[in-house]
């Protein structure tokens, strides 16, 4: 193994991390302009610009668009632009909370999927962190559960989130990592607008919305996918998937601090599980 691919190895857990922190951070400012814009006319406004601005930084990044990347890069556009869409929509219809435990059961659907598709063997250490992020998972978001059809489209987007990431762990490799990025975003704008389309679409109504749209598009969209296609090329989509259950960690940390949302013992224990899932995860992968 060459040093620059060991170093490679070290890194893509920790920049996963960040993305996992952008993610988080994201769900925070989001929640007062997606109250003013409807929530598929913000998703096309932030999917969108994210294109035109990565575009407009490397426009000549078309030049590696070919047959195989293109299909590529829609495939998984699609997973993730339909895991947005149904998550709307089951967001819609639950909590917040609820909302952000079920979206996390990717982190057990992606092992699981791998396996069925992928032939990709799960050690009992992995199944461990998936365990202890599961827990986490729930202790942090939980208050009271109930099944109906909100949590159904919620189910189903954990289900194209896994898909998504499975997708990546297959493709990214050998492939323009910018390029693939695009695609998935051109993908995911398409998507949204389609989803825009009965209501019709209306611009962010005012400077604080763009101001969130800027940021998510360029932080939360744009260099997030970049860094997690990159990272996806030299880590598991399962080891993927339980680090970025510290979205929801992330998420908790800046509504306390930024939120004036209160922390509970219950949320701490949570948060807790959460980082050492990831930390044990990240450990046996540097290993």
């Amino acid at each position: 193994m060459s040093a620059r691919h060991q170093l490679q190895l070290k890194l893509a857990p920790w920049a996963l991390l960040s993305v996992a922190a952008a993610w988080g951070f994201a769900f925070v400012v989001m929640k007062d302009a997606i109250q003013r814009q409807s929530v598929n006319n913000f998703l096309f406004s932030r999917f969108a610009l994210a294109v035109v601005v990565m575009l407009m930084i490397k426009p000549q990044t078309v030049k590696h668009f070919n047959k195989n990347l293109l299909l590529r890069g829609c495939l998984a556009g699609v997973f993730l632009g339909l895991g947005y869409i149904a998550q709307t929509l089951g967001l819609e219809r639950t909590g917040a909370a609820i909302t952000g435990f079920i979206t996390g059961l990717y982190v057990v659907l992606t092992p699981l999927i791998a396996w069925l598709v992928l032939k990709e063997k799960i050690s009992r250490f992995t199944w461990l962190c998936i365990m202890l992020a599961t827990v986490g998972l729930g202790l942090l978001s939980i208050r009271g559960f109930s099944v109906g059809i909100g949590e159904m489209f919620v189910l189903a987007s954990a289900f194209l989130f896994a898909a998504h990431i499975i997708a990546l762990s297959k493709w990214s490799s050998g492939r323009d990592v910018y390029a693939m990025t695009v695609v998935q975003l051109s993908m995911c704008a398409i998507l949204s607008g389609i989803a825009s389309i009965p209501d019709g679409y209306s611009a962010p109504p005012d400077k604080g919305v763009w101001a969130v749209v800027v940021f998510t598009a360029v932080f939360a969209t744009a260099i997030a996918f970049i860094v997690q296609t990159w990272s996806q090329a030299h880590i598991s989509a399962t080891k993927v998937a339980v680090i970025l259950t510290m979205e929801v960690v992330f998420a908790a940390i800046f509504a306390i601090l930024l939120g004036g949302e209160r922390l509970t013992l219950q949320s701490a224990v949570g948060g807790v599980l959460v980082v050492v899932a990831m930390y044990l995860i990240v450990l046996k992968e540097q290993k």
